[in-house]
């Protein structure tokens, strides 16, 4: 993953537990790196470490902490410079849905080496789809469901219920199924 994850890690556990949690989870991580460089590509481990010293060193399910980090990088990407990116993406929610894959292709024009996921919609009516999320990482579905969270408030729905209906292995892809509904304003 990219160093942009890593900061962004970094910037929800100092915004919401401060500075000193967040330098425990790097010593419990094994990170010696002073900063995360953005554009820089890490191993994942160095991710999926972060991530599990923090469930550890703020007591919260790992589930839990990804699913807010999902929603927090919703608006730490706006903040870092990729908003007009995510603007271009849609006008409504399930357009945005709709062009994941496209948006990732252009953060991969940014950024060599990425491999993102896949995302496929099925608009199932007005105020609901069926979104197909593909990865070669494993474990990340609460994400997912946090991300879908924050889009959501990005563009102002309310009651939006995210569940997911199947996730299984295949190969050596994770495959997830998710049923999202919200309320228009």
């Amino acid at each position: 993953m990219y160093g942009l994850v890593n900061q962004a890690i970094q910037g929800l556990v100092t915004k919401e537990f401060g500075e000193e949690s967040w330098l425990e989870i790097k010593a419990k991580a094994g990170v010696t790196d002073p900063i995360f460089v953005s554009m820089q590509s890490y191993d994942d481990s160095v991710t999926y470490g972060l991530v599990g010293a923090a469930s550890e060193v703020l007591d919260m399910n790992a589930s839990d902490l990804l699913e807010a980090f999902g929603e927090y990088w919703v608006l730490y990407t706006a903040e870092e410079g990729y908003g007009e990116m995510l603007d271009m993406a849609g006008n409504t929610f399930p357009e945005f849905l709709s062009n994941l894959n496209h948006l990732h292709r252009r953060v991969g024009d940014i950024m060599p080496g990425l491999t993102p996921p896949s995302f496929e919609c099925e608009i199932v009516s007005e105020q609901e789809i069926k979104l197909f999320y593909t990865s070669r990482r494993e474990g990340l579905d609460p994400m997912v469901t946090g991300l879908i969270k924050g889009l959501a408030k990005r563009f102002g729905l309310k009651k939006v219920k995210v569940v997911l209906s199947e996730s299984k292995k295949v190969k050596d892809l994770s495959k997830s199924t998710f049923a999202v509904t919200w309320e228009s304003n």
